[in-house]
């Protein structure tokens, strides 16, 4: 009855507001736009029924030129589609203002996952304390990455804010004045944007966003399970922070922009208390309070522009002061005001979001054995015996007397001391180590900090492990049993408490396993290191390298934390967010907060409300076990066919997004010419399967693996499985998602090609063999059955970009072909990226 009730809504102020306001482009003012908006409908139609005809996209886009315009020269049709590429964007910037704009009216306060909800639950089963107690000591923290799926530029994201207000008030005029803003604003960056940019354009979320969010949702939080006796610790909802401290395959991050980077946040989260300050002393005008304000005001200024030091102590000890005199003398009048201002600064410090730093273990072992080969000379040595002279060099190292990365990497290092002084501990306090799968991975790290002169109690850093690919998560448990009882590292983690974080990739796990053997190994991975580490005292914390879509850890976040069964520690979500999710997801105060709920609640409810489906039984455990193990066999064919990298290079957008400007990263590993699959980031590999409309990573083996047991007369064995483990069907779920995005008629024209036909077949057989299965083992008539929104959202979507994805599957036959003004062909494919991308939300 709700879905049905909000599926009416989402028709009525969706659905018809987009109809209505769609209609103001056919009159905006473009250049050279004037008929676009009359024959865009054309062009989706002759998709439409082409695609269901088995037409190709270049008979599609030539019979469009032939029957809708009297174009006749290259020229002025490239010309033509490259305009209707900048009317979908629009339309696609237009749709999601919308969408964003109504998602106070489609979500309630008391939704499952919300606080209010988790309050009501727990008080109808008598778990108020249990809640509180779990609140003590829980928490979430969002971790910011700079990894490009973002492609609107700033400017582009300035406008979709004022958009949505316009929106929200339905203001005709202003909706009218902002798509003519629209139509004239470059939807492209000329160049690549640097770390630094990426860094401010997420600042700017950070001030204008989270501030006040986080801030209001801890006021929220204490207010309702707040008594005489709890207490919120200010920690329960935090912020990390990539750009500008991930040099991950990212030359372009440099200790100097790491250390600039640190400064924007320090800076912005000042000028936010500066601003907030402004707003209080407007009401706190009384003798006394307003002259302690107005110093702390001044001792602000100072800092963000004089370069004036201050912490968040001094900052604490002024509200603290000014607190006692509204107290004992003006009757505590508009106290809230000054308690909210102090939550913040005890949320926030000097430091805004907790900057990480990041590299891949490969990077740090050529700086040990460089480091080392200077101190002692070309002598042979094994690890151990590196290692130990290494953290017992009396001198410190000089990063001068080297070159490029090592160089970087203990400058890198050197200066987090410095950058902890300015921002605070929380400021930066953990280094992860991607592509670990050995424990001397790990102690490089410590290492550098020695050679770099921290003596062992100034060492004020996590070193955190990032097990991401299959061979990774299997050596995970090998390595961190090592890491417990290794002397040297026991001694580093008795100093932090002993509290470890362990990042587990999803990205690169499902591209290295496919989606059900990538997710059954974290699950198991954590469920391991929880015991290893339990059983050491230590108290371990799981941070997820999440993307946007399934296919990269991605989909129903809430429903996946709160799946997780006692066997996993529970102590803190942690995850990455980033490119368009920060948009989507958490990109303005209403969405932020209620995604934040989601995760906090989740966490919360695995802890007070024990359910039986979340354990697996052994049973089920030996189940998912043979399906992720015949998926993976089934994913490992695919990637060993010899048309895979193939496929990817010449038939997909692949190699096209290194030319779009939108991320400081390079989009390969390596620097060599040949394309090999252990280089290809996760990124613009899921991507690619998106753009296509295929989406192998999101299901590729899940359905086979369940035929396989159908074929055994076992499929009520899975049937059960999906009915009594919400771990397993959050999965399955996730997975049609992935399944409800793709579009195989898109590319039916393969099917033909005498060198890809065969390889295309074997994507599409595996498509509909788990989109058919699946609805039979769920009982839906359709994909995404459950959840009414998202398929009407994903169908208007689709329906806006496939125009595009025509024009983009045209540039590419061109291309291949070897037809006509290849540059402008390959210009197309680069810009129809965007607008796709943009549409689908959570595709890369």
């Amino acid at each position: 009855m709700i879905h049905d009730q909000r599926a009416e809504k989402f028709r009525q102020i969706v659905e018809n507001k987009f109809q209505i306001y769609n209609s103001l482009f056919m009159s905006l003012p473009y250049d050279k736009m004037t008929n676009i908006g009359m024959l865009l409908p054309f062009l989706y139609e002759e998709s439409r029924t082409g695609y269901e005809a088995g037409k190709t996209p270049e008979d599609i886009v030539e019979e469009f030129f032939k029957n809708h315009t009297d174009l006749q020269n290259e020229e002025q049709k490239l010309e033509l589609l490259f305009k209707i590429i900048q009317y979908i964007e629009r339309q696609v910037v237009l749709f999601d203002s919308i969408e964003d704009a109504a998602f106070p009216n489609l979500h309630s306060e008391s939704d499952n996952g919300t606080v209010t909800n988790l309050f009501e639950r727990s008080f109808q089963d008598h778990k108020i304390e249990k809640v509180r107690e779990k609140l003590k000591d829980f928490s979430v923290k969002v971790v910011f990455t700079a990894h490009p799926t973002q492609f609107y530029p700033s400017s582009v994201q300035r406008i979709i804010q004022d958009l949505r207000g316009a929106i929200t008030g339905d203001s005709v005029t202003q909706i009218d004045m902002l798509l003519q803003q629209l139509g004239k604003t470059p939807f492209v960056n000329k160049e690549k944007p640097t770390p630094i940019d990426e860094a401010l354009s997420i600042i700017s979320y950070l001030r204008y966003v989270y501030y006040d969010t986080i801030g209001e949702l801890f006021t929220k939080i204490k207010k309702t399970f707040g008594n005489g006796h709890f207490h919120l610790h200010e920690d329960i909802i935090q912020l990390g922070f990539w750009p500008g401290g991930d040099r991950d395959g990212n030359p372009f991050v440099t200790a100097d922009v790491t250390k600039r980077v640190a400064e924007e946040l320090r800076s912005a989260i000042l000028k936010s208390y500066y601003s907030h300050l402004k707003f209080i002393r407007r009401r706190l005008s009384f003798r006394g309070v307003a002259e302690v304000l107005t110093q702390l005001s001044e001792e602000l200024y100072a800092a963000i522009f004089d370069g004036k030091s201050i912490k968040a102590e001094d900052i604490l000890k002024k509200a603290s002061e000014a607190e006692k005199i509204l107290i004992n003398e003006h009757n505590s009048l508009f106290l809230d005001l000054l308690i909210n201002f102090r939550d913040r600064v005890m949320i926030f410090g000097t430091h805004f979001a907790t900057l990480d730093i990041r590299q891949d273990s490969r990077i740090h072992q050529k700086v040990i054995d460089e480091v080392y080969t200077k101190v002692y000379g070309n002598e042979k040595a094994e690890y151990e015996e590196k290692f130990n002279k290494l953290i017992q060099v009396s001198e410190t190292v000089n990063a001068e007397d080297f070159e490029d990365i090592v160089k970087d990497t203990l400058l890198t290092v050197s200066q987090v001391s410095e950058i902890q002084k300015l921002n605070g501990l929380r400021g930066m306090n953990r280094y992860i180590i991607s592509n670990s799968d050995a424990v001397k991975d790990v102690m490089n790290v410590y290492a550098f900090f020695k050679i770099c002169g921290y003596k062992d109690e100034e060492i004020n850093m996590d070193i955190v492990p990032l097990f991401e690919t299959m061979e990774g998560l299997a050596n995970a448990e090998h390595v961190m049993n090592e890491l417990y009882h290794n002397p040297v590292y026991k001694k580093h983690l008795e100093k932090r408490g002993n509290q470890q974080t362990i990042m587990l990739g999803f990205s690169d796990g499902t591209k290295d396993g496919g989606y059900l053997k990538a997710n059954w190994e974290i699950y198991k991975a954590k469920e391991v290191l929880t015991k290893l580490s339990e059983q050491n005292n230590i108290k371990v914390v799981f941070f997820d390298g999440r993307g946007g879509p399934p296919a990269r850890g991605g989909g129903k976040t809430h429903d996946f934390y709160a799946s997780q069964g006692k066997t996993i520690a529970n102590n803190k979500i942690e995850l990455t967010i980033q490119g368009q999710t920060i948009t989507s997801i958490f990109g303005n105060k209403e969405q932020a907060k209620y995604n934040f709920e989601q995760l906090l609640t989740a966490g919360v409810e695995n802890d007070v409300f024990k359910n039986a489906k979340k354990d697996l039984t052994e049973k089920e455990r030996a189940l998912i076990i043979e399906l992720a193990d015949i998926s993976y066999q089934k994913y490992s064919d695919l990637k060993a066919h010899p048309m895979f990298v193939p496929y990817l290079q010449e038939m997909s957008t692949l190699e096209y997004y290194g030319k779009t400007n939108i991320g400081s990263r390079p989009s390969k590993r390596g620097n060599g010419s040949e394309l090999k699959f252990e280089d290809l980031r996760a990124i613009p590999f899921v991507g690619s399967w998106s753009q296509l409309k295929q989406n192998v990573p999101g299901f590729f083996g899940f359905g086979y693996a369940m035929q396989k047991m159908k074929e055994q007369g076992r499929f009520e064995e899975v049937r059960e499985l999906y009915k009594g483990s919400d771990f397993f069907k959050t999965l399955v779920l996730n997975s049609m998602m992935s399944m409800n995005k793709s579009y195989f008629p898109l590319t039916y024209y393969i099917k033909n090609n005498p060198k890809f036909g065969a390889f295309w077949n074997v994507l599409f057989n595996e498509y509909e063999l788990s989109r058919d299965i699946m609805l039979e083992l769920t009982g839906f008539k359709m994909l995404q059955e459950e959840d009414p929104l998202s398929r009407k959202s994903v169908k208007i979507r689709e329906k806006i970009v496939l125009p595009l994805l025509s024009i983009q599957q045209y540039a590419l036959m061109k291309i291949q072909k070897g037809e006509g003004n290849k540059e402008a062909y390959e210009k197309l494919v680069t810009r129809s990226l965007f607008g796709n991308i943009n549409a689908s939300r959570n595709s890369a």
